[in-house]
């Protein structure tokens, strides 16, 4: 039976490169796994990975930097807007003070009857954090971050949208929702697939914004990908997808890491159906070690790497 885990990874279009790097790595407290570069189009551009200790589905946020590239989004309704990433319970305060040292502004925020941390990513990309005190994922400690504070991975992700009724209708009937939504003024929570964290999709009513843009460019979201654990059960649900008429729906495309099929929701956000195949996982090409350590590209750009790293922004980290 067609089913989804629960998250998988979430992606990004981000500005600069280093700036991104130093957030979620001196800022964030997180591992930086892989760097690689975008397999979509010609023009060489960074795919950026970050997680917890284990690199575990559910705990990784990738990014692409455009800034370099001149492309820029806009930030809108009929979209993705928030991360939601997961913390320790207690942990609030800590990252309230850690966010405000690095000239990050901070708010709190109540949702679902629950303290948040609201702030952005130097991008404008809005970041919410959410405690937790059952998660069993295994923060990174590193950069001045305990395990006791550090983010144990994705909690779930916000969708902006004039006509919530309908992405509330493609989730229950399409899309594995568990249970009637909650709701919390104009905010709906569901949770999506099995999973007990990391599967929250919480949708904004948003009828004041203009539409925001779906294209690569920096500071939006690009989308969220959802584990459908293998091949076969991501041809289940594809199917599933398709023959309730969601036809906005691509074929299998392979990420080296994982095999990706992404569908256009009708909140605009787009999601993904991704599959860590046997082939491939973050030590297909590093050891659990090196991660994140030497630039990695895919076999078909293997012979252009010095024509592509030459036209890359300089990073370190």
């Amino acid at each position: 039976m067609a089913h989804v885990e629960g998250s998988h990874h979430v992606t990004l279009s981000v500005a600069g490169a280093q700036e991104d790097v130093d957030f979620h790595t001196k800022v964030l407290g997180m591992r930086f796994i892989k760097r690689t570069v975008l397999f979509d189009g010609s023009l060489p551009i960074y795919h950026l990975y970050y997680s917890n200790a284990d690199g575990d589905p559910s705990s990784v946020v990738t990014t692409f930097p455009w800034a370099q590239a001149g492309q820029f989004g806009t930030r809108g309704t009929n979209q993705a807007r928030e991360v939601l990433l997961s913390v320790p319970e207690g942990s609030l305060d800590f990252w309230a003070q850690r966010l405000r040292a690095h000239d990050v502004e901070v708010t709190d925020v109540e949702r679902f009857d629950q303290r948040r941390l609201a702030f952005a990513h130097p991008s404008g990309i809005e970041y919410q954090f959410v405690a937790n005190a059952a998660d069993p994922r295994r923060g990174y400690e590193g950069n001045g971050v305990s395990a006791e504070h550090a983010i144990h991975g994705i909690h779930g992700v916000g969708v902006h949208m004039t006509t919530p009724d309908r992405m509330v209708e493609f989730a229950d009937t399409s899309f594995f929702a568990q249970g009637a939504p909650a709701e919390d003024g104009d905010v709906f929570g569901l949770r999506i697939g099995d999973a007990k964290v990391g599967n929250h999709l919480e949708i904004t009513v948003n009828r004041h914004d203009d539409q925001g843009t779906w294209r690569y460019g920096a500071g939006t979201y690009h989308h969220f990908a959802w584990n459908v654990s293998d091949l076969a059960n991501q041809d289940a649900v594809k199917f599933d997808i398709e023959g309730a008429g969601y036809t906005d729906i691509s074929e299998l495309k392979d990420r080296k890491y994982f095999k990706s099929v992404y569908v256009r929701t009708p909140s605009g956000a787009l999601f993904e159906l991704a599959v860590t195949h046997d082939e491939g996982g973050w030590t297909c090409d590093e050891s659990p070690q090196e991660l994140g350590t030497r630039f990695q590209l895919p076999e078909q750009f293997e012979h252009r790497r010095e024509e592509i790293f030459a036209k890359l922004e300089p990073i370190e980290g």
